[in-house]
């Protein structure tokens, strides 16, 4: 497995993939779970599978298409990710990492990032959206960054300073196109965990007191990696499940793939509608 990226890894590998792309994009977008739908409201799309560029690893999850797909979304050029691949898949950070290495190499200077996230603040239900407004990637406290090994200057800085991750100017243009379609949006903390399994009660509680809002399994790497690289990033949670349970019910309530799926799927009119609306109000200059 590669435990860091260079340039001329980066540069071989986009060099692959923008002769293939429909336009030179400005804005990265990343799908998680059950939200691959959102790629199919792209205009006169380009589409490139992951397997046709050497350097990046294939997708295996369900729900997880494993390709780019460049054109235009709201008046925006843009390059999708339609799928992810994640830690749990056996990868390394740097190689679940390189799809936003190359969108940022293709032109991109923002990234959108979405997932499917377990709901952990009292309230929250099967299909809230939540703007993340900051992360707690445990995985990467504990040694599994992307940043980890040697530091390739010409890709970003050795220490970038992650306060904020999320474009507050981003943040707040989310929130006003979200009162104007008067789709519902809350705000929170999203915490990162390596996964597979889902959380035990004890380790729900335990990210509670943290200050979690959300939980999943992606997403901080794809932020620590875009800001290394000098990208602006917004970041939407759709809340698929309430793990744990509060101390007075008797049993946890169970959690599938299958149920994460289903809800984003419901849920993409809803999350399409949001980001091509974002995206129309960048395009006229806002934010």
């Amino acid at each position: 497995m590669e435990t860091s990226v260079t340039f001329e890894t980066v540069a071989s590998a986009v060099a692959l993939l923008e002769p293939r792309l429909a336009v030179r994009p400005r804005v990265g977008l990343i799908l998680g779970s059950g939200l691959n739908g959102l790629a199919d409201e792209i205009h006169e799309p380009a589409s490139i599978p992951y397997a046709d560029i050497p350097q990046l690893v294939p997708s295996t999850v369900a729900g997880h298409s494993g390709r780019f797909v460049s054109g235009i979304l709201s008046g925006v050029p843009v390059i999708a990710m339609q799928g992810r691949v994640h830690l749990y898949e056996g990868y390394s950070p740097a190689e679940i990492t390189m799809p936003v290495r190359l969108m940022r190499a293709a032109g991109a200077d923002v990234l959108i990032v979405t997932n499917a996230a377990g709901g952990l603040r009292d309230g929250m239900q099967p299909g809230d959206l939540m703007a993340i407004t900051d992360h707690i990637f445990l995985p990467g406290l504990a040694g599994f960054s992307p940043l980890r090994g040697p530091n390739d200057e010409r890709l970003g800085v050795r220490f970038p300073d992650m306060s904020p991750v999320y474009d507050p100017a981003l943040l707040a243009l989310l929130e006003r196109t979200a009162c104007e379609q008067q789709i519902p949006l809350t705000k929170g903390v999203y915490a990162m965990v390596a996964g597979p399994s889902y959380e035990t009660p004890a380790e729900i509680r335990l990210l509670r007191a943290l200050g979690a809002d959300a939980v999943g399994m992606s997403t901080a790497p794809e932020a620590v990696v875009a800001r290394h690289g000098g990208m602006r990033v917004l970041g939407i949670s759709l809340i698929t499940n309430v793990p744990g349970t509060p101390p007075s019910e008797a049993e946890p309530q169970a959690t599938t793939h299958q149920q994460v799926l289903q809800v984003g799927q419901s849920a993409v009119p809803r999350m399409s509608c949001l980001v091509q609306s974002f995206l129309a109000q960048l395009a006229a200059g806002e934010g």
